[in-house]
């Protein structure tokens, strides 16, 4: 946690920015930090809306929740592990790599501090590219300019994951970009790439902007890519892009691809009150959790014990047991 000393300077207008009470500024204010993604993703909804909950008791629990826009997964998992963040929002696969020494942390081995809390909504690997790039799949990416995303974000190893499914080599086959998800649309429609990767919780406003410009612009399916990757690997799952979401878009119709879901992370080293704390104020407001984010409205309090590769909190757990959401035998994960 971080803690911050207010001083009573300027309090009317400090109260209206901060969104504190007069009596926040009588006692110390601990934050508790939560690292998302970009600010057009469903990862930043996922902290705003877990913050707006558990903020209303603020002064009851005493502490409040700060959302940070991060550059994603691997970042938040990294942070989360050294104490630089509290709680991170990561992909599923990237969970299961960090807790078995794969991917990025290949050389830094498996990370043993990490802990699971709960699961949120299904990621799809979206591919959105130009039409006048004459891309009707993802074959067509060869010696195009695509955005595999900037590194540290979950996203980027799905796109290679996807290229290599379709025997597509990142590096020598097209030019690829590492640019932000958050600035992948203006380019797209600046015309300065042909296509980007981008995984998501659907609808997002990052879609909407790349598919609503003047460049026509398609979501380009992937039933192969799926077959294959969903075959190979533990964490992902078939998955479907619903084009009446987006009104701009060429497509005529959905767009089947592969996904992973969207997973909240803390370290070992939490405290077990704050953890129980947090998972009880959004399970027991789950319904004004998911009437906060359409990508949230069909979240169930079981399946968002699924997709936990890394153990899980024993505060988390504490809150499961107490709920029935688990049996009262088990223990971590």
């Amino acid at each position: 946690m971080k803690k911050t000393f207010l001083l009573l300077v300027s309090i009317p207008l400090f109260l209206f920015f901060t969104g504190l009470s007069l009596s926040d500024l009588h006692a110390e204010v601990t934050s508790v930090t939560i690292g998302t993604g970009g600010v057009t993703g469903v990862f930043y909804q996922v902290g705003g809306a877990i913050s707006q909950i558990v903020n209303k008791k603020r002064q009851e629990y005493g502490f409040r929740c700060v959302v940070e826009s991060t550059s994603g997964s691997v970042h938040n998992i990294d942070a989360v592990v050294s104490g630089d963040l509290d709680f991170g929002v990561v992909q599923s696969d990237r969970q299961y790599q960090a807790v078995r020494g794969q991917a990025e942390w290949q050389k830094k081995g498996p990370q043993a501090e990490l802990r699971s809390v709960f699961s949120v909504h299904s990621e799809a690997c979206t591919l959105c590219a130009a039409v006048d790039a004459e891309i009707q799949n993802i074959m067509d990416l060869k010696g195009k300019r695509v955005n595999i995303g900037n590194p540290g974000s979950g996203h980027r190893q799905n796109a290679i994951d996807a290229l290599s499914a379709a025997g597509i080599d990142d590096k020598n086959d097209l030019i690829a970009s590492e640019i932000n998800a958050d600035d992948a649309p203006r380019m797209l429609q600046e015309g300065k790439i042909d296509a980007f990767f981008y995984t998501v919780g659907h609808p997002t406003a990052a879609i909407i902007e790349a598919t609503s410009g003047k460049r026509k612009v398609s979501i380009i399916p992937m039933p192969v890519v799926a077959n294959k990757l969903t075959a190979a690997y533990p964490y992902y799952t078939k998955t479907k892009i619903f084009i009446e979401d987006y009104r701009g878009a060429v497509n005529k119709f959905d767009a089947d691809t592969f996904g992973v879901k969207a997973t909240l992370v803390t370290s070992a080293k939490a405290s077990n009150m704050l953890v129980y704390t947090i998972t009880k104020e959004i399970f027991e407001n789950i319904n004004f959790f998911k009437s906060l984010h359409i990508a949230f409205q069909n979240l169930d309090k079981k399946e968002m014990l699924q997709n936990l590769t890394a153990p899980i909190h024993p505060g988390a757990m504490r809150y499961y047991k107490e709920a029935g959401l688990v049996g009262s035998e088990q223990s971590e994960k």
